[in-house]
C-alpha cells in the first residue's frame, strides 16, 4: 500500500514531530508543500494532509496543494496540531468532498503555540506534542492502514 502525506509544519515543527513518528510504519512519501507545489498522487492508495492550524484552518499552502493535486475518488486522512482546540477542518473537508474522496479519519492534538498574543505570555500548550500525543498519532495511523 502506497501512502503520501502532504504537509506544512512551521514555527515549532509540531506537525512534523507527529509525521516523523509514523513515517516508519508503512511505505510513506512525505511531501513538504513549501518545496513542492505539484505532485502526481494518482498512484497512491491513501493520501494524508497534515498541518498546524493557522488563522483557524489548515495552512493555505496545504489547502492549495490539495485543490491542485488531490485526484478524485481517493482515500484521505487528516492530521493537525493546534494551540487551542476547535473545529479546523472545514476548508480541507470541502476540498475532499469536491474531489469525491473518502475521509478515513482525523487526528488532532495540541502543539506549542506562540502566535500573536500567545507570544506575550510565552506561548501555550508548552511541551506538546508530548509522548501521549505522538502515541495517539501512531495509533490513529495504524487504524488507517488497517482499514
Amino acid at each position: 500500500m502506497k501512502i503520501a502525506i502532504a504537509y506544512f509544519s512551521g514555527y515549532h515543527g509540531n506537525t512534523k514531530k507527529l509525521l516523523d513518528a509514523i513515517v516508519g510504519l508503512s511505505d510513506i512519501t512525505l511531501i513538504d508543500v513549501v518545496n513542492c507545489k505539484e505532485f502526481n498522487l494518482s498512484n497512491y492508495d491513501i493520501i494524508g494532509f497534515a498541518s498546524g492550524i493557522y488563522f483557524g484552518s489548515f495552512n493555505k499552502k496545504v489547502l492549495k496543494f490539495a485543490e491542485n493535486n488531490l485526484p478524485n475518488d481517493k482515500q484521505v486522512f487528516l492530521i493537525h496540531t493546534y494551540g487551542v482546540k476547535g473545529n479546523y477542518t472545514k476548508e480541507i473537508k470541502k476540498i475532499i468532498k469536491e474531489k469525491n474522496c473518502k475521509l478515513l479519519g482525523i487526528y488532532g492534538c495540541r502543539g506549542f503555540d506562540t502566535f500573536g498574543p500567545f507570544k506575550l505570555i510565552g506561548g501555550i500548550a508548552k511541551g506538546h506534542p508530548n509522548a501521549k500525543d505522538i502515541d495517539g498519532a501512531i495509533s490513529f495511523f495504524k487504524k488507517i492502514i488497517e482499514k
